[in-house]
């Protein structure tokens, strides 16, 4: 029998960081960066950053608003790699504090009841 629930990190990984990513592709482009320096500070390639931007990457999750605006923020004042690690982590940390990546697991795994708090409450 498989794991019907995944844990946050792999929704994280599975899920929320392409759509990251791809928030963060079309706030660098709005902000006037090249697809080649976009590449280079989220640590992917040219051919992955067109993608982001061409809606062929990432398309299973849509970020609350939220999120979305806080991506642009970051954007703003992301300069490199290691700043853009720092600004992904705070906007995940975000999400698992305002249980938006809980949102995500529901809208990719439909068996997730909609008042789950497993990752948030240990029952005995």
């Amino acid at each position: 029998m498989g794991l019907k629930v995944l844990h946050p990190q792999e929704v994280e990984v599975f899920y929320i960081l392409p759509s990251i990513r791809k928030a963060f592709a079309e706030a660098f482009k709005a902000e006037g960066w090249k697809q080649s320096r976009t590449a280079e500070v989220m640590g992917v390639t040219e051919s992955a950053v067109s993608q982001y931007l061409k809606e062929k990457r990432a398309m299973d999750v849509t970020l609350p608003d939220a999120v979305k605006a806080k991506v642009r923020a970051a954007a703003k004042k992301t300069a490199d790699q290691s700043q853009f690690v720092f600004e992904t982590q705070q906007i995940l940390d975000f999400m698992l504090k305002t249980k938006a990546t809980c949102d995500v697991h529901r809208q990719m795994g439909k068996d997730v009841a909609h008042d789950c708090n497993t990752c948030f409450e240990r029952t005995p």
